[in-house]
Parts: structure tokens; sequence; C-alpha cells
């Protein structure tokens, strides 16, 4: 079943031309599309047509009949009183709308013996309970937690979140409205990476239509398995996730470009073979006039290929300082709070000459902070740092600010990089600013085009000591390869906090992780992190940890006897299992028994949530018991 058909769309503006030249594609049902393209190709403008917020020029959008769809970049207005927690029961609307109606109709029935009212509430109630009303509070909780939303940020007043979190909370919304079709425009650009992850979970368990418009190389891995890219207005087309889009656009380019080069050196070779032609007829034989232009018009069917088109790369490098000495850079007993919040304490760490340092943490952990400590653009409250002589710093801030945004870029560039016009000149084309781009203001920069016009001053700086907060943000994929390859030509040592774990993964050769105030030091690549992390999560917690002799070398832990108490803990939590188990069956029969009255049911549904809590508990409790008595049973033999 198709979910989406777009045919021949076109969109124009004013400023800035044609986005959209007969756009034509067809999306079916429970696929997953990636919408891929450079900034301004048009993607943003597609969401909004299909959303029908924006009309196209020509053309039309069809959509399923009933198929209900949502998008993120859409943040509504609330009133000005709204928590957070009201935005996100916006979501419940239809199921708040029936339970009132239940509640109406139980009272009318209190007073009224009407059959035609007992078939309306009965009517209500199984739409209620399929559109999922019963489970509203564990849906709000799961995706509340998988977001990292908590409970003291859903008490605060939507108004007075920032856009990022707004992002975030309108994120969670969409993922509870009861939506056909999920349209995700940058949906990880304001998740950590924790979130970023729960989302890609629950994305592969969603059995809807999803399109999204994403920069993040691995999410768009893991969630895509069709890309189309936006190109001149129309529409490319890749049967498989990014890794596949990447190596099938390069393929496709080198072989168009083989075709048209084949097609140029036989164009060429009948070319000169028609002016001969035409030579020797004007030497007394005109029946070769006829040969020439019989040969010309084979040269106009022969020119069929386009030259292919490839991004440029990036043409400048950072200037780099040689570091000299021992000590590179080391922070000591470093702490900053924020009133009552400790971001972190007594941090002691250690920064090696070529190291290349990935610091990850959830937003809000203080990531940012502990950079501009260590670029001293703040101070910490305790602590100190101590910096080489030799060591020369770069920063690319997460938030671009320029003292002069109405400059234009050569102005800008002439004041605060000490360059000359031509210098200027060269240094922007390197980065893509050419021609009349270079004349432009700052202020009408985007943000990813201000993040590239800050690194293009930042890379004629003689520095050793490279330091980037979410360099790849509001980047495209191109700017996003342009950034790498000048930070993959960088040989000096490389701090950077990022949330794209394609950049983590091709740069970092250590992780630190920012978390409850402090700083945990792993030596090795983000691959082997991540597998550290998950072999982590399968040693139960209630183990004992790993004694350690005097050496310093770990020794095994042997768990040997207890395996009675441990049966007998066992034992204890299956009888209780079995007793929660009856609890629940019991209240499933009163549920039944009570269908009809709504009152009631309500306060079962209550009662049946507390006892699914309890039993839950059990549950872990059993599965732990079980893995010890197994470790031990098995040392014993």
């Amino acid at each position: 079943m198709v979910d989406i058909s777009v045919s021949g769309l076109k969109k124009e503006y004013e400023v800035g031309g044609k986005v959209l030249d007969g756009l034509q594609f067809q999306i079916d049902s429970g696929e997953r599309v990636g919408i891929l393209g450079k900034n301004g190709a048009g993607k943003t403008t597609l969401f909004r047509i299909l959303t029908g917020e924006l009309e196209p020029d020509e053309g039309e959008v069809i959509l399923a009949p009933g198929r209900r769809i949502g998008l993120i970049s859409q943040i509504p207005v609330y009133p000005p009183n709204y928590s957070v927690e009201d935005v996100l029961g916006t979501a419940f609307s239809d199921l708040h709308a029936m339970e009132q109606d239940m509640q109406a109709l139980a009272q009318e029935m209190e007073t009224k013996q009407d059959p035609a009212l007992l078939r309306r509430y009965d009517g209500l109630m199984s739409s209620y309970e399929a559109g999922g009303g019963y489970e509203m509070k564990t849906r709000l909780a799961k995706v509340c937690n998988g977001l990292g939303i908590g409970q003291e940020m859903r008490e605060k007043p939507f108004q007075k979140l920032s856009g990022g979190e707004k992002t975030r909370i309108n994120l969670a919304r969409l993922l509870l409205v009861d939506t056909d079709i999920l349209l995700l425009d940058e949906p990880t650009n304001h998740l950590d990476l924790t979130a970023t992850q729960w989302l890609e979970e629950y994305l592969e368990k969603y059995k809807g239509t999803v399109l999204t418009i994403s920069h993040d190389r691995y999410f768009l891995d893991r969630v895509i398995s069709r890309a189309i890219e936006l190109r001149d207005g129309k529409a490319e087309f890749y049967a498989g996730n990014y890794s596949f889009y990447a190596v099938e656009k390069e393929r496709r380019y080198l072989e168009q470009l083989r075709q048209y080069e084949k097609e140029q050196a036989k164009i060429e070779q009948l070319q000169e073979a028609a002016d001969k032609l035409h030579l020797w007829a004007f030497m007394g034989n005109d029946k070769l006039h006829k040969r020439a232009f019989s040969m010309e018009k084979r040269m106009e069917r022969l020119k069929q290929t386009d030259k292919p088109k490839q991004d440029r790369k990036l043409t400048v490098k950072f200037g780099e300082k040689v570091f000299c000495g021992d000590d590179f850079y080391s922070v000591e007993k470093l702490s900053k709070s924020f009133g009552e919040q400790a971001l972190f304490e007594n941090l002691e760490l250690s920064i090696e000459a070529g190291d290349r340092i990935a610091l990850l943490g959830d937003n809000g952990a203080g990531k940012s902070t502990f950079l501009k400590i260590i670029t001293e653009e703040i101070r910490p409250d305790t602590g100190r740092l101590k910096k080489g002589p030799t060591v020369s710093m770069g920063y690319l801030p997460q938030q671009i600010h320029f003292s002069h945004p109405e400059r234009n870029l050569i102005d800008t560039m002439l004041y605060e990089a000490n360059c000359t016009t031509q210098q200027a000149r060269d240094r922007l084309a390197g980065f893509h600013f050419r021609g009349e781009e270079a004349f432009k203001s700052v202020s009408r920069l985007s943000g990813g085009e201000q993040s590239r016009l800050r690194l293009c001053m930042l890379m004629d700086s003689k520095i050793n000591f490279l330091i980037l907060d979410e360099p790849t943000n509001h980047l495209d994929l191109g700017s996003r390869e342009w950034i790498e390859e000048a930070v993959e030509d960088f040989e000096g040592t490389l701090l950077f906090v990022s949330h794209d774990r394609y950049f983590i993964d091709r740069f970092a050769n250590r992780i630190w992780t920012l978390e409850h105030g402090a700083i945990v030091d792993f030596r090795g690549d983000y691959t082997a992190y991540q597998a550290m992390r998950e072999r982590m999560k399968t040693i139960p917690q209630s183990l004992p940890k790993e004694p350690k002799a005097s050496t310093g070398k770990p020794v095994q832990a042997k768990v040997t006897g207890g395996t009675k108490l441990l049966k007998k803990d066992l034992s204890s939590v299956e009888k209780k299992l079995k007793k929660a188990e009856e609890v629940l069956s019991s209240l499933a029969a009163e549920k039944e028994e009570h269908s009809h009255d709504y009152q009631a049911l309500e306060e079962i549904m209550t009662r049946e949530e507390a006892a699914m809590k309890e039993y839950e508990l059990l549950f872990v409790q059993w599965e732990e018991i079980s893995e010890r008595l197994e470790l031990a049973q098995a040392n014993e033999s």
C-alpha cells in the first residue's frame, strides 16, 4: 500500500530561487526513508508541503486515506501557563475527551436506566481501550525516561525552556500521538547519545512509516532502509542505508564520469574527422560536406551524458605549531558548581601530546563548561590548570558569536583574522565562500555557515591543541566531511565534545565520560568503549567486585558455598511471584466483572498498575538470584 505519493512537485522562492523542480516519488506503508541533500536543497520545504503547511507552486501530494501524519519540526503554540506535563498531555487529547464523555455517561446512568446510554458507554470504553487509554501513564513514563525528560523538567513552564528543550519535548509528544506516518526533521540534534540510542530502538519497533531528515550518519544507518537525495530539485533513489548510499553515490559518479569522458573522446574524434571533410570539400569535392554534416548530427546524438558534479573538497589545513616538552596539559582538583548544582568535583586528569579525546556525557552534565574552563573562558571554583609552555590552543565553541555580525565576510576576516584582502578571499574560497557570498553580512549566514566561517578563521592559527564543542552541529553531510578532512590532517592534540558517533569513531583514541560529577577515563577508541559498556550491562550489579592483589592485578572472584542460602532465597521469590500472578489474574477477572462501571474500573486499574510494578521487581530479583546461583554451582563443580 502506498502511504505517500508525490508527483511533479515544484517550489520556488523569491530569495533562494527554485528548490523543487518536478520532484516525484512514492513511499510504501511501513518504509523507513532518509531524505538527504545539502542545506538548502529543499528537504524541510518538502516536509512542510507534505503536512499541508506550505502550498507547492505545481504538482500534488496524495496521502493514503485515513493516515495520520506528524512532523517534529512544528512546535505548536500553547497557552502561556502550560507546563511541560500539560504539553505532553495534549498527545492524549482524544483519550481525555473520551474519559470526560464516559464520566458524564456514568453519572447519567446513575439516574436513568436507558439501554442506549449503556451501548454508548460500551462503545466509548472499547474505543478508549483500543486507543491505549489504560496505558497512557506507562507510555508517557517510557518515552520521558528514554528521552531524558525527568520529573523536574516535566513540572517546568513550557515557555521557559530553550529551543532545544522545546524540540525534545515536541519529539516526545509526537511519539506519544497515535500517528501512522512520522516526519522527523533532525530528530537527534538536541539529544544526547543515550536518548539517541533509545530513539533508534523505538523506531525499530514502530510499525508506521518513517521519513527522516538527518545528518547523523549512525542514526541513518540504523533507522533507514532507503534513501532519497534531493539534488537540483529532483529525486535520486538509493535502495539501502547511509553506508550503502555513500558507496553507491561514488560508484554512480565514477560511472557517469567514465561515460561522459568516453562520449567526449568520441565527439572529439568525430569533430576532427568532420573538420577534415569540410576542408577537403572546399578543395573541390562537395559531396564530402554531406558526410561531414552527417557526422555532426551523430555528434549531437552522442551528447546525452552531462558532466557529473562532485562536491569540492576543502583546500586548506590547520596551521600547526610544534610542541616541545614533557607535560602537555593537566587539571588538578578541578571543581565547578552553579548555585546548588555541582557539575564536577576534584577532577584529576592529564592530557598527553597526540591524544585525541572525546568528552561524552548526558545533556546538562557540564561538558561545555569543562571545555570553557580548559580554554580559560570561565574560572573553576577550585583547582588549577597546568599547561605546557609551548601549548597553543584553538577553540571552536558550540555557540558561535561574532563581535560585529553586521560586517561582511571579507571585512570580518580582515579585522579578526589579521590577513590581507587577497588572503581573506583565498581562505574564504577554500571554505566555499566564493564570489558574491564573500560580501554577505555575517548575520545572514546560517548556523552551519557561521561554524564554517569560524573554522576558516581558526585554520591559519599556529596551534597544537585543538578544542571543538559539537563541531558538526547544524552542518549538512558534505560540510561534516569537510571538517573531518581538516581534523584528519591535524597532527596535534585534540579534545572534543560531540554526539556525532561517526566523528567520535573516526577520531577518538581515548574516551572521557562525564557522569555523576566525575570523569571516567577509557583508553581506547569508541568501538572498544561501546563493547566495554555492553559487557558491563551483562554483569549482575549484585555480584561481588573483583578484589585486587597487592600487585594491583585483578584476581578472579570466586563464589564458593552459599548455594543453600541462594536456593532458599530463590524459592522464597518464586512463591512471591506465584502470589503476584494470582493477584494479577484476580484483578483481570474484576475488570471483566466491572467492565461497565467506569469508576470501579479506574480503581481496579490503579491497583493493577501497582501489582504489576511489584511483579516486575520480583522478576528482576528472581533473575539476579538465578544468575548468582548458577555461578556459585559452577564454581563448586
